[in-house]
């Protein structure tokens, strides 16, 4: 057989697998369809049982801000007495890893069970120090999809999640990465914006579950009993469900969250994301909204004070047709705003994970919140408000001016979203 049909097969075969690949993708991501009058409020079992969970009364949830929470995490696994499981996507050797890999070590040495799960990817700049300190104190120290033959088919599934559980009492969840950056109060261009909850009472029980699904995955290893899933008395008032599902013949739990969110709104969206690439279907849905008297907002931070500038102009791309549906768009320009919270009509919010794009949608293993609280939904709008007198709005005529340079990496970075 000649070479140059050695080439021609090559490329029949190559062709096949794209195609193959495609189907896959086309037939995991459905076109989503809402048709339902009912207020969100009254929503939260339906949401919940959308997104392969229950809805769990009887919670507190407490929202911490920036470097703040890290003060808080210290302390609490300080005082953990039983056990302590983290996850996270990213990990960065500096003072604040220092800082947590000190914390960690002491309790694994005075006996507690100390599981970490680290996303092979983000964390590979943890140091080969820290994770050596740990594991010799007898921390249980694993890398989530490590780079190997065995994981070549899901080496672009990245563990996005950022969650601690201590004594399978009290929980952590948010956008928090351990970086130094998210140090201080985001108070100038070198420190960074975030927000995570603080959770007590039953739904602890379900972010145990979601820690186990990806350590189990990663290790076999199945942990039971009162020192990791205790029973647990109501903590508060809070109506909460945790979405973290990958169902492998449906969209993912986040994306159907989001979406049937935003379907459901009466009078306002307010969104907090960094990275904000809507799919088509996300556009129109948003669209709609506004043609139902919802205020929609979005804020995000701009290219220059973004980690990922890239990211910002693959977002750019369809900034004009979100303009024309009436959405409103803030660019922060000072710092990187990094929290993935989303509120509905002043009394439902989502907080965790996700960022707005389709890697989180699609690919990531995230976990996000839906809570039903007023409170928690004022307090989150405070922050959007807190940003926004800072930020840029922008506006359809001077946005369809941007020149053609910047027209030109909207369009070229958007090629690549699904890996952004």
């Amino acid at each position: 057989m000649s070479i140059s049909v050695w080439a021609w097969l090559a490329l029949a075969v190559i062709a096949l697998l794209a195609v193959a690949i495609w189907s896959i993708r086309y037939h995991h991501s459905p076109s989503l369809q809402v048709d339902c009058d009912a207020p969100i409020c009254d929503l939260m079992p339906s949401l919940a049982g959308l997104t392969l969970g229950t809805a769990v009364a009887g919670n507190a949830v407490q929202v911490l801000e920036n470097g703040a929470f890290y003060e808080v995490l210290l302390d609490r696994i300080g005082a953990a007495q039983k056990s302590i499981h983290f996850e996270t996507f990213l990990w960065k050797d500096g003072v604040l890893g220092r800082r947590l890999a000190d914390a960690f070590s002491q309790q694994a040495r005075a006996g507690r069970k100390v599981r970490i799960l680290l996303d092979a990817t983000g964390s590979k700049g943890v140091g080969k120090e820290v994770v050596q300190q740990m594991r010799e104190a007898g921390c249980r120290l694993k890398f989530f999809h490590k780079r190997s033959f065995r994981n070549l088919g899901v080496l672009n599934d990245r563990t996005h999640r950022k969650m601690v559980v201590l004594d399978g009492r009290e929980a952590f969840v948010g956008g928090h990465c351990i970086v130094d950056e998210w140090l201080g109060d985001a108070e100038d261009g070198e420190h960074y914006s975030d927000v995570s909850l603080r959770l007590h009472g039953p739904i602890v029980h379900n972010v145990q579950a979601a820690f186990s699904e990806n350590w189990g995955g990663a290790t076999g290893e199945l942990f039971l009993g009162d020192d990791y899933f205790p029973p647990l008395a109501p903590a508060g008032e809070v109506l909460v469900h945790a979405v973290y599902a990958k169902p492998e013949r449906s969209a993912p739990a986040v994306k159907i969250l989001h979406h049937t969110a935003i379907c459901l709104a009466r009078k306002r969206i307010w969104i907090q994301n960094p990275y904000f690439i809507p799919e088509p279907e996300a556009i129109d849905a948003f669209g709609e909204a506004v043609q139902r008297g919802v205020d929609v907002r979005v804020l995000m931070p701009s290219t220059s004070g973004s980690d990922n500038p890239m990211v910002q102009h693959a977002g750019h791309r369809n900034f004009a047709k979100l303009l024309k549906c009436g959405v409103r768009l803030f660019e922060y320009p000072h710092t990187l705003l990094h929290q993935k919270v989303m509120t509905v009509d002043g009394i439902w919010s989502a907080v965790g994970s996700s960022n707005f794009d389709d890697r989180s949608f699609e690919t990531n293993d995230e976990i996000m919140l839906g809570v039903l609280d007023e409170a928690l939904a004022r307090q989150l709008d405070g922050i959007f408000e807190k940003y926004a007198a800072r930020a840029s709005e922008i506006e359809l005529e001077r946005w369809q001016k941007r020149g053609l340079w910047h027209k030109a990496k909207d369009n070229a970075f958007y090629l690549l979203n699904e890996l952004l």
